[in-house]
C-alpha cells in the first residue's frame, strides 16, 4: 500500500448533514488530518442526532459549527469559514440537503456556508434508494453538477434501511481521492494525457511456473495518484493493480509482449487528445478538444529475455531430469518499439553499480531519446517493495537528487520537475 499524498497547509471544510452515514464522516476527517489538511466540521442539528460535535472536535483539533455557537466576533460563522476554505466537501449529503442546495434554500448553517462559498463543493449522497432515484434528485444531481459542485456517486449495497441498492455514501478513501485534484490540481498537468506502466513482467515457463522480478509497482502507482491529483487523465498500464481505489483507467497485463501492446494502444489513444466538456467558467460553450504534449512514463520492470517455448500443463521434473537448461529468446525493447513521436517521455532506470550509475543514465538519454531518466541505484533485492525511495533526474541539461522520502512525495517532487521540461 502506498502512502497518502501530503495535503499540508490545505484547509477543508467538512459538512455533515443528517444521515446514519454520518459516522462515515469521522474517518474522512481522520484521513485528512492524517495527510496534513486542517479540517473545521460545519453540522446541521440533523447531523448531531447522529455524532456528537465533540467527536469532530476531537478528530480534528477545530471548534464544530453548529446552530448554536455561530459568532460574528471572529471567523467561527458561515461566511468567514467559506472565505478560509481551499475545498468544501458535503459528506453524507442527504436527499433533503441536495436538493435544497439545487434549489437555493439555506434554512440552516450547512446550507447558508455552501451557499456562500465561491470554491469547489464535493457532494457524497447518502439516502434510501427511491429517494435517490427519484425524478426530482436525479434532477437536481444533474443541475448541481453545472455549477461548481462535483458528485462522488453512491454505492449499491445493503443500506441501513434494510433496502439493497444504491444510495450509501462512497467509502471516505473514495471521497479523500476525489478530493486530491480539487485540492492540488496543476495547470500544466491539468486533463494531459499520461501513459504510466508500472510492475514486473512476468514470463510464463509452464501454466504454474514463470520468470518475474521483484518490482512491487509502487512507484507507478504513486506516479498515477500523483498524476491524478494535479488533474491529468491517467492510464496506468500494470502488472500490479493498484490497492487504492484510485479513480483512474488501469489495465493489467503479465508479459513483457503485453505491456508493449497494450501501451501502444494507450498511446495513441492519449496522442488524439481529450474531449473536454464545459467547466463552471464555460457553462454555455460546447465540448471541446484540449490537446497537451502527451507523457509516457515507463516506470515498469521488464524482463530482459522470456522462455522460448513456454508450455501447456506443468512440465515434471521426473521429465526434466537433474539438470534443465531453459532456452530464452530476448523481449522486444518496449521504448524503442513505440512510436513515441509527439510524446514526452520519463524512462526510470535501476543500477546496482553506483560508479556507473550516472553515467549509463546519461547513456540511456541518449541510446533511446527520452526526455529524462529517473536512476534508481538498487541496494539489491531488498531495496523492492519500499514505501520510501531516493532517485536522481536526469535530463539532457541538468542532474538532480531528490532525497529519499515517501514514494508518493516523490513523484509529486518529480512531477514538478517535469514540468519545466
Amino acid at each position: 500500500m502506498i502512502g497518502p499524498i501530503r495535503l499540508d497547509g490545505k484547509k477543508i471544510v467538512l459538512g455533515v448533514s443528517g444521515s446514519v452515514a454520518a459516522y462515515k464522516a469521522c474517518d474522512l476527517a481522520r484521513l485528512f488530518v492524517k495527510s496534513g489538511a486542517t479540517v473545521r466540521v460545519v453540522m446541521t442539528p440533523s447531523a448531531e442526532r447522529f455524532v456528537s460535535p465533540l467527536t469532530f472536535e476531537a478528530l480534528t483539533g477545530q471548534e464544530v459549527l453548529t446552530q448554536r455557537n455561530e459568532s460574528w466576533a471572529e471567523d467561527h460563522n458561515h461566511i468567514a469559514l467559506g472565505e478560509w476554505a481551499d475545498l468544501f466537501i458535503v459528506a453524507p449529503a442527504t436527499a433533503n440537503t441536495l436538493n435544497k442546495m439545487a434549489s437555493g434554500i439555506a434554512d440552516n448553517l450547512l446550507l447558508q456556508t455552501a451557499l456562500a462559498f465561491g470554491r469547489w463543493i464535493l457532494l457524497a449522497p447518502a439516502a434510501n434508494t427511491r429517494m435517490i432515484e427519484h425524478p426530482t434528485t436525479v434532477a437536481n444531481l444533474k443541475r448541481l453538477a453545472l455549477h461548481r459542485i462535483a458528485i462522488v456517486e453512491p454505492q449499491n449495497k445493503l443500506l441501513a434501511c434494510g433496502t439493497e441498492g444504491n444510495g450509501a455514501m462512497a467509502e471516505p478513501e473514495t471521497i479523500f481521492f476525489h478530493a486530491l485534484k480539487y485540492l492540488l490540481g496543476d495547470d500544466y498537468w491539468q486533463d494531459r494525457r499520461v501513459v504510466v506502466t508500472g510492475g514486473g513482467t512476468i514470463e510464463k515457463i509452464d501454466e504454474v511456473r514463470y520468470l518475474g522480478n521483484f518490482s512491487s509497482g509502487k512507484m507507478a502507482q504513486a506516479l498515477a495518484l500523483a498524476l491524478y491529483a494535479k488533474g491529468a487523465d491517467v492510464c496506468l498500464v500494470t502488472t500490479v493493480a493498484p490497492k487504492t481505489p484510485l479513480p483512474i483507467h488501469v489495465i493489467e497485463v503479465q508479459s513483457a509482449q503485453e505491456m508493449l501492446d497494450y501501451t501502444a494502444d494507450a498511446l495513441r489513444v492519449a496522442k488524439k487528445g481529450l474531449l473536454k466538456k464545459p467547466s463552471f467558467h464555460t457553462d454555455f460553450d460546447q465540448p471541446r478538444l484540449v490537446q497537451k504534449t502527451p507523457w509516457l512514463m515507463m516506470a515498469a520492470a521488464v524482463a530482459d529475455y522470456r522462455p522460448a517455448h513456454p508450455q501447456q500443463g506443468k512440465l515434471k521434473k521426473e521429465t526434466l531430469g537433474e539438470r534443465w537448461c531453459l532456452e530464452l529468446v530476448q523481449n522486444p525493447d518496449i521504448l524503442k518499439s513505440l512510436d513515441r513521436e509527439g510524446v514526452k517521455t520519463l524512462a526510470f532506470k535501476a543500477e546496482m553499480e553506483p560508479e556507473r550509475a550516472l553515467e549509463n543514465a546519461r547513456k540511456l538519454l541518449t541510446d533511446k531519446k527520452v526526455d529524462a531518466v529517473a536512476l534508481n541505484v538498487l541496494e539489491g533485492s531488498k531495496s523492492f517493495g519500499t514505501d520510501e525511495h531516493a532517485l536522481t533526474l536526469v535530463t539532457p541539461a541538468s542532474t538532480v537528487e531528490l532525497s529519499k522520502a515517501p514514494k508518493t512525495t516523490l513523484a509529486m517532487d518529480l512531477l514538478e520537475r517535469l514540468e519545466s521540461l
